[in-house]
């Protein structure tokens, strides 16, 4: 009988590595709320046999830890699903140019029909078998946009890249059933091939392009859909209509939104998810699973969704009484499920209608004297910041469980609150030549290192509850780099005020608005872009 699975896709691999008491604090909050199912998500961080540099100094997990994972969630009732890759979204593990540069096609993409490359998908799957009692693997193989362009282009010339896609993926589906694994994979690459570059059918699709392609598809994979963005019900109806012609197996993928910065959006995942959820009743879809990313950092608490998670779950069995789900969720958690929707609100001031826009995360990082942001950013945030900090702060001490979450963000959004305006309001007082405002301006950023300094120890907290250590660096660094370049601010502002400098040439820039729409919304959350409109020139 074909399983039914209810679940989350734990990614593991973009810097935060759940530790193992906060993985299994995880899983038991998932088997309580009837969850039967994880995938982890594991580019380059697990240990594989034969393969040294494959997540060195990235806090892999051993191949002990994942047996005791494994186990774990097998006395919960919760079957543990290996995710890798086989083809693309391996950037970490090309870094090691020593190891890997010789099957790296282009960007972060494997050399297809190099015969390291399949010794390396051999070690890994072989070392998963050990490790995992599931038959069921997860491929990968998404997103590999420039496959076939790079290095394959100079030794093979150009090949139709459908055929590449093909061929690769029949010699990765060999190599899973040869240990005795069904694997099933991401489905964008087959959709964006045909349907010139675009994943998703605006309009009805080709029924009869989309019937060849299922015939030429290697036999013996399910096709995973995987869709985070849409609200619209039709959208839905058409993706799950045409996945059924690409294969009998089909699952589908949604987001419990952990990757929009330091908070999470539980708001965006109930507007996308629920009729999604809908879909997959209508569809008779049974294998269901909810990403948890961690883009550009892995920021934000997994437990921050816990809200979304439930609420999905008990939506998908057929429950609409939003107050008995409510309630459902307290006796259950402990926790107010109100009091956890309210994380969501660093990243929804201004009374914006985007719901997966991240202002606490780019006020944080946007550089105060050459902010490029600040000319973007409306009136009244720095308000709407205090306000989140009080609210924040009380739901931290009423916390029965996550009192640090809500501590984490009550410090960000009472420093938000600071830095929100501090960079237009620098260069105004500058510009008009207003000497006690500048002087004012120093001392705003003492108060602002303090709260920045607070901050990061709550967020440290945060991460060695929930993560390993290997990671953290990063966020020292970025965090670090905010603090030393608020001293060297201060440093300048007063050598200015001194007579050592005649100008602050960076002051004397007009900030522009780029954007073309100016009721856009604003979603950075990639801290390079966000920290300097120079950063992506370094070599």
């Amino acid at each position: 009988m074909d399983k039914k699975y209810f679940g989350v896709m734990l990614d593991c691999s973009r810097n935060g590595i759940m530790n193992m008491q906060g993985l299994k604090r995880f899983i038991d909050t998932l088997h309580s709320f009837g969850y039967n199912m994880i995938q982890l998500y594991t580019e380059d961080t697990f240990e594989v046999d034969g393969e040294p540099y494959f997540g060195y100094l990235r806090g892999r997990y051993s191949k002990a830890e994942l047996k005791e994972i494994d186990g774990y969630c097998r006395q919960k009732g919760i079957e543990l699903i290996p995710c890798i890759q086989t083809l693309a979204h391996l950037n970490q593990m090309f870094r090691w140019s020593n190891e890997y540069d010789c099957i790296n096609d282009v960007n972060d993409i494997l050399l297809v029909d190099d015969e390291r490359t399949y010794t390396l998908i051999d070690n890994i799957i072989k070392t998963v078998r050990e490790c995992f009692t599931s038959d069921t693997l997860h491929i990968g193989m998404d997103e590999a946009h420039m496959l076939g362009l790079g290095k394959y282009l100079d030794l093979h010339g150009y090949k139709n890249r459908y055929e590449i896609l093909n061929g690769h993926l029949k010699k990765v589906i060999e190599i899973a059933q040869k240990y005795g694994f069904k694997p099933i994979m991401w489905s964008d690459m087959y959709f964006r091939l045909i349907n010139h570059g675009d994943y998703y059918f605006e309009k009805p699709f080709d029924k009869k392009a989309l019937e060849q392609v299922a015939k030429e598809i290697p036999n013996g994979v399910g096709q995973v859909y995987w869709d985070y963005y849409n609200t619209d019900r039709k959208m839905y109806d058409r993706m799950f209509k045409a996945h059924k012609i690409l294969s009998n197996d089909v699952w589908f993928a949604g987001g419990a939104w952990t990757w929009s910065g330091f908070a999470p959006a539980n708001k965006h995942t109930k507007i996308t998810m629920l009729p999604a959820m809908k879909e997959c009743k209508k569809h008779g879809i049974n294998k269901i699973m909810f990403t948890m990313w961690g883009d550009n950092g892995t920021e934000c608490s997994r437990y921050g969704v816990l809200p979304s998670l439930y609420l999905l779950k008990r939506t998908y069995d057929g429950e609409n009484d939003l107050k008995k789900i409510k309630a459902e969720f307290k006796q259950i958690t402990g926790e107010d499920f109100d009091a956890m929707m309210a994380l969501d609100e660093p990243n929804l001031i201004c009374k914006t209608k985007n719901t997966s826009a991240n202002p606490a995360k780019y006020v944080l990082y946007n550089d105060v004297m050459l902010g490029y942001i600040d000319a973007l950013l409306p009136d009244g945030g720095e308000k709407d910041f205090k306000r989140c900090a009080r609210r924040l702060s009380r739901f931290a001490k009423q916390s029965k469980n996550y009192g640090y979450v809500f501590d984490t963000l009550a410090k960000l959004c009472d420093l938000d609150a600071y830095k929100y305006t501090f960079g237009k309001e620098l260069r105004s007082a500058y510009q008009a030549g207003d000497r006690d405002k500048l002087v004012k301006s120093i001392k705003t950023i003492d108060v602002m290192l303090k709260k920045l300094n607070a901050f990061h120890t709550a967020l440290r907290k945060q991460w060695y509850i929930e993560n390993k250590p290997f990671g953290f660096e990063v966020q020292d660094m970025r965090i670090g780099g905010v603090m030393r370049r608020l001293l060297t601010v201060k440093e300048l502002i007063e050598e200015y005020l001194d007579g050592k400098l005649s100008a602050l040439l960076e002051l004397d820039e007009q900030l522009l608005d780029y954007r073309k729409d100016k009721n856009q919304v604003l979603r950075f959350n990639d801290w390079l872009k966000i920290a300097s409109v120079a950063s992506n020139q370094c070599p």
